[in-house]
């Protein structure tokens, strides 16, 4: 399940963050962002964005593998 992008400014908020990095895990072992991972990353960056915080990076993690979106240029 997936919070709510006021949950997540909230979070950051609450650390003093300037920046963020999103990390999830793909049980199913496919590294692959979904249209559904880029999605919730605009969404919550462009909130982040709002207050000044930056998303550094969003990483999915499989048994076998890690996959940027920063290397991936999706961020």
């Amino acid at each position: 399940m997936r919070p709510p992008a006021r949950e997540v400014v909230k979070e950051a908020l609450k650390h003093q963050a300037a920046c963020v990095v999103f990390v999830h895990n793909h049980p199913s072992g496919q590294g692959t962002p979904s249209q559904a991972d880029e999605l919730i990353t605009k969404r919550l960056s462009d909130a982040l964005a709002l207050l000044d915080i930056r998303c550094l990076d969003h990483l999915i993690v499989t048994a076998d593998e890690v996959v940027s979106f920063a290397e991936l240029g999706l961020i």
